[in-house]
């Protein structure tokens, strides 16, 4: 087995890829755009000019992919498990679900 090999996906939910347009709500009223990469039954990953804290719980609308579909957004407090930056000023921040508000 190679040293440099990929550790084993240990996510257990099926993620399934939506690049939907989405909005982080934060505490002091700001709204920050964001795109939802991912998303699954226990987590997703967004994308956004957005550095938060470890562990830091915030919420999140995702808006419904294609136009076709006339859905309100699906709006989720999400727990940050990981935050990296991905470039130009973009961040990829993956979390947990910890409670579906609408």
């Amino acid at each position: 087995m190679n040293a440099r090999s990929t550790p084993p996906d240990r996510r257990l939910d099926r993620r399934i890829p939506l690049g939907c347009s989405a909005s982080i709500f934060l505490p002091n009223g700001e709204v920050v755009a964001a795109e939802c990469v991912e998303i699954s039954v226990g987590g997703m990953t967004i994308r956004a000019a957005y550095v938060p804290g470890e562990l830091e719980v915030i919420e999140v609308a995702v808006a419904s992919p294609g136009a076709q579909l006339d859905r309100p957004p699906l709006v989720t407090r999400l727990q940050v498990k990981r935050c990296h930056a991905v470039g130009d000023g973009i961040y990829e921040i993956g979390g947990a679900i910890v409670r579906v508000l609408g």
